[in-house]
């Protein structure tokens, strides 16, 4: 059996079998995810929430999913059918690609490559495509102005998610996810991760994360009130279905970053105490799902060009200006050094 999985066929095995873990985890974690979502906003509405299908509610995602899955496709007469079907799949394909080089423990990742940030910023960028295929091959005014919202938005915030993103890189002198997590691995624990000298980026990249994904308050692209549904509403069925597990693999992603970025991924916050492991990292993942759940209960929609000003007015400079002190605290090892990890560990 050893000498089988060193041969070209057995590699090729291993490799089949990682990836089917990975996406095996995702895929039941989307489950929970959208059965939790709907759970904590019941709750912070005083309501119950799903409590029907299986104990306590939990497989009524299941019961959603093969209800949209056996429903007829409804192709619009005008639309691109063509593109029209390319597109949820273009959004549900590269959110799940995205989680290739997102490592769970130290040497728990499928492709453990040097530029893993850049390969996340590449494909979650390319995500706009398929909300703005959705949007122009559905021929109809209000799916196209929500997808032209979208890459407006999108694009707006990706820009100050890479500039905080370019402090955390300059800080450890990798951009490996797995050199990320070992360089917030110090004598402190907790206090060693980058939350803390990164402090004032934590909440902006939580906020340009809730954006990049369409997540309320951002959540204009599907703005119900104006757009009744955006860019999604001339779908259903499977390709809907679709849509929206790609948005919720997004959010995930996002709640991992946060966790590799700047709260320690797998690290224990008391390493004498208890110690490091991928339990940590989902939970950690799954901790930041809650908040994303909490902020889409209790805060209003934002107005389009109050959202586009903050993009632009406040978290770019805001960003910008960091990289720059992050680079002169780097350069002079201010601080013992918390922003100059390039002996990783430090």
């Amino acid at each position: 059996m050893a000498e089988f999985l060193t041969t070209p066929l057995g590699i090729g095995v291993i490799i089949v079998a990682q990836v089917l873990a990975v996406v095996g985890f995702v895929m039941i974690s989307l489950l929970f995810l959208v059965y939790g979502d709907r759970k904590i906003w019941a709750a912070v509405q005083m309501r119950r929430g799903p409590n029907v299908v299986g104990a306590w509610g939990l497989l009524q995602t299941v019961a959603d999913a093969l209800k949209y899955v056996v429903k007829e496709i409804v192709v619009p007469a005008g639309a691109d059918k063509t593109v029209f079907m390319l597109a949820p799949l273009t959004s549900f394909v590269l959110a799940l690609i995205a989680w290739a080089v997102i490592p769970f423990n130290d040497t728990w990742v499928l492709s453990d490559i040097n530029v893993a940030i850049l390969y996340v910023f590449a494909v979650s960028s390319l995500e706009v495509y398929g909300v703005i295929m959705g949007g122009w091959a559905s021929n109809s005014k209000y799916p196209f102005l929500g997808s032209l919202r979208s890459a407006a938005q999108m694009i707006s915030y990706e820009v100050s998610i890479g500039l905080i993103i370019i402090g955390i890189i300059i800080s450890t002198g990798s951009m490996n996810f797995g050199d990320i997590v070992r360089a917030q691995d110090g004598d402190y624990g907790f206090f060693s991760w980058y939350w803390l000298p990164h402090f004032p980026m934590v909440f902006l990249f939580f906020i340009s994360a809730l954006a990049e994904t369409n997540r309320p308050p951002f959540d204009l692209p599907e703005a119900e009130s104006e757009l009744v549904a955006g860019y999604q509403v001339e779908y259903s069925s499977t390709p809907f279905l679709l849509f929206m597990a790609g948005e919720y693999i997004a959010i995930f992603l996002m709640c991992a970053l946060t966790s590799l970025l700047f709260f320690g991924g797998w690290l224990s916050p008391i390493p004498s105490l208890i110690g490091d492991g991928p339990l940590w990292m989902v939970g950690k993942m799954a901790f930041f799902f809650f908040v994303f759940a909490m902020v889409k209960a209790i805060t209003p929609r934002y107005r389009y060009d109050q959202l586009m000003r903050i993009g632009w007015k406040v978290f770019l400079p805001m960003s910008l200006i960091w990289v720059v002190i992050v680079a002169f605290l780097a350069k002079f090892e201010a601080f013992g050094g918390a922003y100059a990890r390039w002996a990783i560990g430090g």
